[in-house]
């Protein structure tokens, strides 16, 4: 069956055009439940006998979701308890186009065979298409679609009920109207006897202003922040928030050589660190400079009118003359929210049996969050995870809902996945996707790949890298040629081989984008096959490379550099303290000491003529842990001592990356992306100068 979507789209310069689409609908769409004889279908996903534990539904029943309650709801709907659940292609594509990440987290949840969640495509049933109707909206068009789906659904399927979950009030007016079960997700949650601590998962979005005394301006509506904006009387930016001082943040705005400065809970207005805000510039004798107190907010009071202590003792310290005044503003709207997940703890209401209780965040600069919870006196001794879901202007703290327990306070494991989480680093399992573009092993070195690469085995190449290092991914060579110059190479693992770009590997290794250190673990960029094993140049296994190799003079001049996809076979992977020992022991003069003692020679000269040029440096002393053999746990903090092989292999490095971006520039001088530091701005010096001057010493 073929039907015709026509809508009218006009033109830049004012002309109308009348689109239409084929759209094409059919009747063998399979329902997707195991009750139905009727459906030719395949490998169905609703099961015959849907448990029911709802008081409100005893009956058994399929679950169908709106729009919203995906988006809104999502933390609910990862939870195994809820089953049998029908996604609408409506509701699917609706929610890709609202939300990425909630998307993504649906399509995971779908994909859980446990779950029996169904897409059932209605959009191209002839019986579930709807048509817009003229003046519709989409919104009411696609509530309209959910409950034609719904309805179908009910005649197609006698035997079983269908349960829309929607918290729009007026849809579910409507489907009752039409003779459907339908109720908000809060109320199906809490009638289910068997999981009461499901209800703490739910999103709160709404808030009781009653008897409540507004404590923050009204935001402006969209349309007045997108008037003013044209009007160039508010500025859009992005708001960070103070570490030092929870009444304090600026604003970065485009054209702006100094940020804005916003103090005050209403300056702040509700904004959270990371949102785009629309921000509106006080006159300039209002302009403050950033206060020099510390505040953290440790007030447990209730929401009330009154103005904070801190607050109070801000505004004292801004009467007082600022030397130095930056521009000044206050947020009159939150453009977008870059609300996330977050870490932190819950302090309990000192109320005993009370259900509302505050989260700390472990990041400083994200303010408390009101959450309800039944299992407080469980979470108190745990870190947990939050999301916030709204800020009403009655409330001094936004309104969250808890997602999920890391573990114990103080444990390693649970303290390390904070870390993980509050700085974005990705850190789950390589997925069966990635695992499934690694070489087979045995791994061995063909014919072929001998043809095609430059066979330096026969070298007597090195590495040196920190103890216990197992990811070995640089080596070196230096050795003497006839004409009294040296012939210096730095061989790097060659990845290339084994990650072919566009892959599902290059796509997480991108993703990931480098490997992180812990005290007792790392998290890979790449499987373990490949970082410890394949792409890394152990001793005395013949590895593939990307080697760049200069002759140089003994004066450190660069005569020729080449370069060359090769085969190596490191001779030993040293640590920096055995090479040095090599270096330092006369007595030692096989090959693998007479290169070493070659590049040392030769980094020094570089090193100089560097530094005489110009160089900075910028290395801090860095530090390491032992940790203890049988529990893991560090005890004891050491400072790394810094020996002329740490600054051999820097010295080669650098080298290697400026031979290979004077390669790049020849050779494509059009499209060169060459990385340079540029000179910084002078208000970078600031905090510096001011530092100093609370020392008495006055720096240019």
């Amino acid at each position: 069956m073929l039907t015709n979507k026509i809508f009218l789209k006009k033109t830049k310069r004012g002309n109308i055009l009348k689109i239409v689409r084929e759209h094409y609908l059919r009747d063998d769409i399979w329902c997707g439940s195991h009750l139905c004889n009727l459906c030719n279908q395949e490998n169905p996903v609703l099961s015959s006998d849907p448990v029911s534990g709802s008081s409100l539904f005893p009956e058994p029943h399929y679950l169908l979701l709106d729009t919203n309650v995906v988006l809104d709801q999502i933390d609910v709907f990862e939870e195994d308890t809820l089953k049998n659940i029908i996604v609408l292609q409506t509701v699917l594509e609706e929610v890709k186009h609202r939300s990425s990440p909630v998307y993504k987290r649906l399509k995971e949840i779908i994909g859980d065979s446990k779950r029996n969640v169904f897409t059932f495509v209605n959009e191209h049933h002839k019986d579930t298409y709807v048509e817009r109707s003229g003046g519709e909206k989409p919104n009411d068009r696609n509530d309209r679609a959910i409950r034609v789906a719904a309805a179908w659904y009910e005649n197609h399927l006698p035997q079983v009920r269908v349960v829309i979950l929607t918290d729009d009030a007026a849809n579910r007016e409507l489907a009752k109207k039409d003779g459907l079960f339908a109720v908000s997700v809060a109320d199906y949650v809490r009638s289910l006897a068997s999981c009461p601590l499901l209800a703490d998962k739910l999103s709160s979005h709404s808030f009781s202003a009653e008897g409540k005394v507004a404590l923050y301006p009204t935001h402006l509506t969209p349309a007045q922040v997108h008037q003013a904006i044209r009007a160039a009387k508010v500025l859009q930016g992005a708001f960070q928030a103070s570490r030092e001082n929870f009444l304090e943040g600026q604003v970065n705005v485009e054209g702006f050589s100094k940020p804005i400065l916003v103090q005050g809970r209403e300056g702040l207005n509700r904004a959270v660190d990371g949102d785009t805000v629309a921000v509106e510039l006080l006159p300039e004798e209002e302009w403050s400079a950033p206060s020099e107190i510390v505040l953290q907010d440790d007030d447990d009071k209730q929401d009330t009118g009154e103005l904070p202590q801190e607050e109070e003792e801000m505004v004292r310290a801004k009467r007082k003359e600022a030397v130095e005044r930056q521009p000044t503003g206050r947020v009159v709207a939150i453009i977008r929210r870059k609300w996330r997940q977050y870490c932190g703890i819950l302090q309990a209401n000192p109320v005993k049996g009370s259900v509302r209780h505050v989260f700390v965040p472990a990041d400083r600069k994200i303010p408390k969050v009101r959450v309800e919870t039944r299992q407080a006196d469980v979470l108190v001794k745990q870190r947990i995870i939050v999301a916030i879901d709204s800020w009403p202007r009655y409330s001094r703290y936004p309104m969250g809902h808890f997602v999920r327990a890391l573990g114990r306070i103080g444990d390693k494991d649970t303290e390390n996945e904070v870390l993980l989480l509050e700085h974005d680093v990705p850190h789950s399992n390589f997925s069966e996707s990635v695992l499934s573009f690694l070489p087979k092993l045995p791994w061995i070195i063909t014919p072929e790949d001998v043809a095609k690469r430059t066979d330096l085995r026969h070298v007597v190449i090195c590495s040196v890298d920190p103890p216990g290092c197992t990811d070995i991914d640089d080596a070196l060579h230096c050795r003497s040629l006839d004409n009294g110059n040296y012939e210096v190479g730095v061989h790097i693992a060659d990845v290339s081989h084994f990650i072919r770009p566009g892959n599902a590997l290059d796509k997480e290794a991108a993703l990931r984008a480098t490997t992180v250190y812990l005290v007792d673990k790392r998290i890979d960029m790449v499987p373990e096959l490949l970082s410890s094993n394949l792409c890394s140049l152990r001793g005395n296994e013949e590895r593939f490379a990307f080697s760049c190799i200069w002759e140089i003079t003994p004066d450190a001049h660069i005569v020729d550099t080449k370069f060359c996809k090769s085969i190596i076979l490191s001779r030993a992977a040293l640590t920096y303290e055995e090479a040095q020992l090599r270096i330092d022991d006369v007595t030692q003069t096989d090959a693998t000491a007479q290169s070493l003692r070659g590049l040392n020679r030769l980094a020094k000269i570089l090193k100089k003529r560097r530094i005489d040029n110009g160089a900075l440096v910028l290395a801090s002393p860095e530090i390491r842990f032992q940790v203890d053999s049988e529990t893991h746990d560090p005890i004891e903090v050491q400072a790394k001592q810094l020996r002329e092989t740490n600054s051999m292999v820097e010295e080669f490095m650098l080298l290697a990356n400026i031979s290979v971006a004077e390669k790049i520039y020849k050779e494509f001088p059009e499209c060169a992306m060459l990385r340079r530091h540029p000179e910084p701005p002078s208000n970078n010096f600031e905090p510096l100068i001011k530092a100093g001057k609370n020392q008495g010493f006055d720096l240019d």
